[in-house]
């Protein structure tokens, strides 16, 4: 079973929700009536939507992230490294040799991990 999890911020989701929706039913293979936006069925309301896409049964599962999730900017430093220095000019002849290439870096990014050093210099909260 393939397991892909995608992590969004709700407000940037809910603006294609619906074709969102149709998409994670059509890659899952669920033959199911979504119903009709804003009426009906799953697509009858944000909550309902979001229990879809919430459901850890499909092969697509979606995580919300707060809005403020400071945490949030050391996983994408992560990604941003992980393209730079391994997806960018990589090619690969299948699926699992992507990942255990991915696998690989990974475990060799913490053997050699050190932490990041912020270089921005914040300017003084004034009121």
């Amino acid at each position: 079973m393939d397991l892909v999890i995608a992590a969004f911020q709700k407000r940037d989701l809910f603006a294609n929700a619906e074709s969102v929706v149709r998409l994670v039913a059509r890659a899952c293979g669920l033959k199911v009536n979504l119903g009709v936006k804003g009426k009906s069925g799953v697509l009858a309301c944000k909550r309902t939507r979001e229990a879809f896409l919430r459901n850890p049964e499909h092969r697509i599962t979606f995580h919300f992230m707060p809005r403020h999730a400071s945490w949030l900017n050391q996983i994408e430093i992560w990604f941003s490294i992980l393209v730079r220095k391994l997806l960018r000019r990589g090619t690969f002849a299948s699926k699992k040799a992507l990942r255990i290439e991915i696998e690989q870096f990974a475990y060799f990014n913490e053997t050699m991990a050190k932490p990041f050093r912020w270089t921005m210099q914040a300017k003084p909260l004034t009121s």
